[in-house]
């Protein structure tokens, strides 16, 4: 009986000793100097309106004439972009299409997104830095040459209210992928091709219309510019999808090359403005790599849950 009552008594000073840490820990946590708190400003942003984050890159043309990109695309290069645009992607179940060109990538986040109260600060950063990072760790799995220095993007945060806003923003950055698209893949092919210095390709191109360049190409250069790859002409948007791999359906995230300014387009894929159900990907065509290596990750995942739990049984 003694021993028991030793034991309660110790219980009781342990208890004790626990809740006085706790309230020493709670008073220094509001120390005099808290006050300090109150400078931050409120970034709340507004509820229901389609919040879209672009990052752009900083000083990419001197980072790819460093890299030895190939003009005026580089294919691999284009898809480090958008693996590192999945992996934001895969990280915000929100964001419910990106868009993606040249060293540029929009992330558009649904209208009722909670992600971190809606601070447009931490959404931003995150975002920013997620794509910097996986832009990093994504580059040796296509490029065959290292980083001679790492790629630096900076981001803003734009808002739309309505639906037709966000369309229209969507129109206009792919309408800018088929301009810069145009005239760059003419004016390299004079300077590549053609023998012509910089500056006697941009003054042959001075003043002429998206006609005079198609005719440009096809007549010197036999090139039907209709024909280039649509992720040259178009960009790449990325949407969540369920696929059939090995007879299962999987979700990923599915790059599309695809005329997002067009009606077809949004009446195709009804789940980006509509209730977010992710469609189906229907493709004769085999899955991209991207693709693969998002699922693969998944499956190893998985696999390894299963692992473990087997382990603890």
């Amino acid at each position: 009986m003694r021993l028991i009552g030793f034991l309660n008594k110790f219980g009781a000073i342990l208890n004790r000793s626990s809740a006085d840490r706790h309230l020493i820990k709670r008073s220094m946590a509001c120390s005099r100097f808290e006050y300090v708190k109150t400078y931050e400003q409120d970034d709340s942003i507004l509820p229901n309106v389609w919040i879209v984050i672009r990052i752009d890159g900083k000083k990419f043309h001197k980072f790819s004439k460093t890299h030895d990109f190939d003009k005026p695309n580089d294919e691999n290069a284009l898809n480090v972009m958008n693996a590192a645009a999945t992996a934001v992607m895969g990280e915000f179940r929100d964001i419910v299409l990106a868009y993606g060109q040249s060293d540029e990538y929009s992330f558009v986040f649904r209208k009722e997104t909670a992600a971190f109260k809606r601070r447009s600060a931490k959404l931003l950063t995150y975002v920013t830095s997620l794509f910097s990072t996986s832009y990093v760790m994504q580059w040796s799995n296509w490029m065959n040459q290292p980083l001679a220095y790492a790629p630096c993007f900076d981001g803003r945060v734009v808002l739309y209210p309505s639906d037709e806003n966000l369309r229209d923003y969507l129109s206009w950055r792919q309408a800018d992928v088929h301009v810069n698209n145009l005239y760059n893949t003419a004016f390299w092919k004079l300077v590549l091709e053609k023998g012509l210095t910089n500056q006697e390709a941009e003054a042959k191109l001075r003043g002429t219309f998206s006609a005079d360049k198609n005719e440009l190409l096809f007549q010197e250069f036999g090139i039907n510019y209709n024909n280039l790859p649509a992720m040259y002409r178009k960009g790449t948007i990325l949407l969540r999808k369920r696929v059939t791999v090995n007879e299962k359906a999987r979700q990923a995230i599915v790059p599309l090359h695809e005329d997002l300014i067009s009606s077809q387009f949004w009446k195709e894929h009804t789940e980006i403005l509509g209730k977010y159900v992710p469609g189906t990907y229907n493709s004769s065509q085999p899955l991209h790599r991207l693709v693969h290596l998002q699922i693969d990750d998944k499956m190893a995942e998985v696999k390894k849950l299963s692992e473990s739990v087997e382990e603890s049984c």
